[in-house]
Order: structure tokens, then C-alpha cells, then sequence
């Protein structure tokens, strides 16, 4: 398992959009930011990371994702 996801990967795990999560996670704040974790920070880890999941509902894999191709060279 990964010591921290990105906040869009979590979005993705949680099956809703990215503005969607981050409305979420601004509804938090104040227990993030006891737990460490700023709003505008790209990622999340540790006890914020642990937090959100246990609150949203969030199953992390077992095995880290492979990572996101953005750009798929045609040959």
C-alpha cells in the first residue's frame, strides 16, 4: 500500500469528480489541518490520509496503481 495518495487518486477511488472531493474535503478542514494535512496540498498521507477514508467510506488497494500514461506515442 502507498504512504500517500494524490487527492484526484482519491476522487478516482471514491467514484466522484474532483471538485465533488475537494467540496468534501473543504467541509473538513479543520480536522485536517489538526491532523497535518493542508487544503492545497496535491497529496494526502498518514493520519489525514486514514481519516478520509474511514469518513468518505475510501477502500485503498492492496497493490499501488500502475501509474497514469498521459501521453501514448502512436507508432
Amino acid at each position: 500500500m502507498k504512504q500517500s495518495y494524490s487527492k484526484s487518486e482519491l476522487a478516482a477511488l471514491a467514484d466522484v469528480s474532483y471538485s465533488t472531493f475537494y467540496r468534501y474535503l473543504n467541509s473538513r478542514r479543520k480536522q485536517l489541518s489538526k491532523l497535518g494535512s493542508k487544503l492545497k496540498s496535491k497529496t494526502l498521507r498518514g493520519k489525514a490520509l486514514d481519516y478520509v477514508c474511514r469518513d468518505y467510506g475510501i477502500t485503498l488497494p492492496e497493490d499501488s496503481p500502475e501509474p497514469v500514461r498521459k501521453h501514448i506515442k502512436f507508432v
